[in-house]
C-alpha cells in the first residue's frame, strides 16, 4: 500500500508505526526517520498564522492617546515653570499638601531648574570661582551682547582709515 499524501496516512501516535521508527533511529536512516516524523507532524501551513501577530509599531503619541496618558514632564525649566511652582507653593501654604499635589498633577512643572546667570556653568562651579573671574565672565558676555551691525560697520570704516593712514606714514 502506497500513500501519496501525508493527510491520507491518518497517523495519530508513533505506536501505529511499530518498530519502524525505532529501527530508523538506531540504524541511522535519516530519510526514513524524517519521513515518519513528517507523517506524525501536522501541516505547518494549516496552523501557522500568515499575518504577523503584532500590529505595526505604534508611536509614543498613539500610545498616549490610547491609554489616555498626559504629556511627559519637561526636563528643563522654562519661564512658565517658575509661575507654576509659585502657584503650587501658594496652594500648599493655603490648603495643604493635597492641594499642592493636585495642582502639580493638573499642570506639572519641569523636573530640573538650572541656575540662571552662571554663563553655562553649573551653580556649584560658578559659586566656587574667584570674584575676579566672575567679573571677567560678565565683561566678556557684555562685549558680545554690545555689538550691533551699525556700530560694527562704523568701526570697520574707521579701522580701514586708520590702517590706510598708518601705511601712508
Amino acid at each position: 500500500m502506497q500513500i501519496h499524501a501525508l493527510d491520507k496516512a491518518q497517523l495519530i501516535t508513533d505506536v501505529q508505526l511499530g518498530d519502524n521508527l525505532n529501527h530508523a533511529v538506531t540504524q541511522g536512516r535519516r530519510s526514513d526517520f524524517a519521513l515518519m516524523l513528517a507523517l506524525l507532524s501536522g501541516d505547518a501551513t494549516e496552523t501557522t498564522p500568515l499575518e504577523p501577530p503584532y500590529p505595526e509599531t505604534s508611536t509614543e503619541d498613539d500610545l498616549r492617546k490610547a491609554l489616555s496618558l498626559p504629556q511627559p514632564a519637561r526636563l528643563s525649566a522654562e519661564e512658565r515653570d517658575y509661575e507654576l511652582c509659585g502657584t503650587q507653593a501658594a496652594s500648599f501654604h493655603s490648603a495643604g499638601l493635597a492641594s499642592a499635589k493636585l495642582n502639580h498633577c493638573v499642570s506639572p512643572s519641569a523636573l530640573h531648574f538650572p541656575a540662571v546667570g552662571t554663563h553655562g556653568l553649573g551653580e556649584d562651579v560658578y559659586h566656587n570661582l574667584d570674584g575676579h573671574l566672575r567679573r571677567k565672565l560678565d565683561s566678556e558676555n557684555n562685549k558680545v551682547a554690545g555689538l550691533s551691525t551699525a556700530a560694527l560697520y562704523d568701526q570697520l570704516v574707521s579701522a580701514k582709515r586708520f590702517n590706510e593712514l598708518h601705511v601712508a606714514i
